[in-house]
């Protein structure tokens, strides 16, 4: 009985998923550029345009989008209460499943957003730095709808490390180093030979 259940819903699923591609066929385009997203895949694409559409004239901005969707809101509290437009409603469920599942899906991906939620996840919890990325996601996926003609451009895992400074890097590695124990002196080398250079007096 459990396997007739097994296949009566299978086939089920198969006529649904025919159903769709059949209804999705004018949006080739859209879910296409949805589908370049990290973590996004055709059923992401499929999911998202199903509830937002296809037309962003109904949201001016990427932030109008975020917005009706509560993603990553901003919620003030004062005295112990949350206070503003979201502090109540948890958004849309489907959206936020879809975006969710395509998040964590980014995440193990040596890609952009997937330096971008291992870097948050050494600085909050991993829901609230899924939460960013999932905004990241719908903002890219705002401007690809908006434009036709836009395709996603990959910026690559290195890209926060390029932006850094080198002050700035070596900062950080030197207090990873403190935290183990070590102290760290700094001596200016040429890049080139890899010989101590003089130091200003």
């Amino acid at each position: 009985m459990m396997l007739d259940n097994i296949d009566h819903y299978s086939a089920q699923i198969t006529v649904l998923d025919e159903k769709i591609a059949a209804l999705c066929q004018p949006y080739e385009r859209q879910i296409a550029q949805l589908d370049q997203i990290p973590g996004f895949g055709v059923k992401n694409a499929q999911d998202l345009i199903g509830e937002t559409g296809v037309d962003m004239s109904a949201f001016p901005t990427a932030g109008h989008l975020c917005s009706w969707a509560r993603v990553a809101p901003r919620i003030e509290e004062s005295g112990g209460k949350r206070k503003g437009g979201s502090a109540t409603g948890k958004g849309n469920p489907y959206i936020g499943a879809t975006l969710g599942e395509a998040a964590a899906t980014a995440g193990r991906t040596q890609t952009f957003l997937g330096a971008k939620l291992r870097r948050l996840v050494r600085h909050m919890p991993k829901k609230k730095a899924q939460g960013a990325v999932m905004r990241t996601q719908l903002v890219t996926a705002h401007a690809l709808l908006s434009d036709p003609e836009a395709e996603y451009r990959e910026l690559g895992p290195g890209y926060y490390d390029q932006r850094v400074s080198t002050g700035r890097q070596a900062r950080g590695h030197i207090r990873s180093l403190e935290r183990l124990g070590y102290k760290v002196t700094l001596e200016p080398v040429d890049p080139d030979t890899g010989e101590l250079t003089a130091q200003a007096g």
